[in-house]
């Protein structure tokens, strides 16, 4: 596989900093609180080593220097992230409040955009600190704000695509019939990782009846021939995130199995094909959907067409119906639209597509028709 890329720099984060308090700003807020998550490591490239219920965050407004907020036996591992040199640390001793520390770099009767995974009980404690302060969560005030990839992110998301790719052509290899769900998923976890992932966040393999349930976890069913078999897998490849979907036959489809993955592949065609800078999300959800309903199958299409993907495998911006976002150059989302009939099987197909400046271009490229497997 490729070498890892070139780190991001102490600039790279700045910038990105720069750019979240110049959007909450435009957004009538008087900054961001960014905790331990996937925003702090997007924003800071700082990752707390433990999960703790002590303070750690990040603030942001436009006009005053990024501030970090760390307990002090932290605040070494703190100073060696890639965007320190961006920011100043403050940290905290155990025995004082954290929130008196942090309110000085708030305005006392400001609105601010709050990452999605804070604690609630800080969040209680900023407004018994602040009475005057009120929040809202980013995904809600400041949804795109991870959206747009730069050049360097994009090469990241590739490569993970690439990854999960490369796993997906090696999985139609080993043997499927006559072993369990959860002995083929732990074949891709292996391939993802023996192709540079240091994370496998899933592994979905739906067999037969279980692959009409879009989210079922690998189980112990016994895989038969005949079944068709969802595949659904990805994770994360230098901080960035993979997820494909295509959907095996073991042993050779009847002709409705093969005509419902015909119908299945012309709608995620479709879904590509729609997707174009100035084209609202919903549009890429409209051009899937058409198809499948024109086919009748419109009922059991049953979730979104597509979701974002970047330091998490599922982000903002969703392409589904009423989500009138424009679509912008170096946006990143899965097209993956599905036919899941009840008890008896389902079909997915999935790829990552970037909008380019005219249109889309497909970050998985491994053949879309049925494979049939052994």
């Amino acid at each position: 596989m490729s070498s890892a890329p070139a780190p991001f720099t102490a600039d790279d984060y700045r910038a990105r900093m720069e750019r979240a308090a110049a959007a909450a700003a435009d957004a009538g807020l008087a900054g961001v609180l960014v905790a331990p998550g996937p925003d702090l490591v997007w924003l800071t490239g700082y990752r707390p080593t433990a999960d703790t219920e002590r303070l750690t965050l990040l603030v942001l407004a436009a006009g005053q220097d990024p501030v970090l907020v760390v307990p002090t036996l932290e605040a070494p591992d703190a100073a060696r992230a890639a965007g320190a040199p961006a920011l100043t640390l403050r940290d905290w001793t155990d025995g004082k409040d954290p929130y008196a520390v942090t309110a000085p770099l708030l305005d006392v009767s400001g609105r601010f955009g709050v990452s999605d995974n804070a604690w609630a009980m800080h969040l209680l404690g900023f407004q018994q600190a602040l009475p005057g302060t009120s929040y809202v969560s980013l995904t809600q005030a400041l949804p795109m704000l991870r959206a747009v990839k730069d050049e360097a992110e994009l090469e990241r998301l590739a490569a993970a695509g690439a990854a999960a790719d490369a796993a997906y052509e090696e999985i139609q290899k080993v043997p499927f019939a006559g072993r369990r769900e959860t002995d083929v998923a732990g074949d891709l976890a292996d391939l993802l990782r023996r192709f540079g992932h240091a994370q496998v966040d899933f592994t979905v393999v739906g067999s037969g009846p279980n692959g009409a349930n879009p989210h079922h976890e690998a189980g112990d069913r016994v895989i038969e021939r005949g079944d068709m078999v969802v595949l659904d897998f990805g994770g994360l490849l230098h901080g960035y995130g993979s997820d494909t979907s295509r959907t095996v036959h073991v042993g050779e489809p009847t002709a409705e199995e093969q005509r419902v993955h015909d119908v299945v592949r012309e709608a995620q065609a479709a879904g590509c094909a729609a997707v174009r800078p100035g084209a609202a999300c919903q549009d890429v959800d409209r051009a899937a959907r058409a198809v499948i309903t024109e086919f009748g199958y419109g009922e059991y299409f049953i979730h979104r067409t597509g979701h974002g993907i970047g330091v998490t495998t599922h982000e903002p911006p969703y392409m589904i119906e009423g989500e009138e976002q424009p679509l912008v150059p170096g946006m990143c989302f899965s097209v993956e639209p599905g036919i899941y009939l009840p008890g008896r099987f389902g079909v997915r197909i999935e790829d990552i597509v970037t909008v380019t400046e005219d249109g889309g271009r497909r970050l998985n490229t491994t053949a879309r028709e049925m494979a049939i497997v052994d």
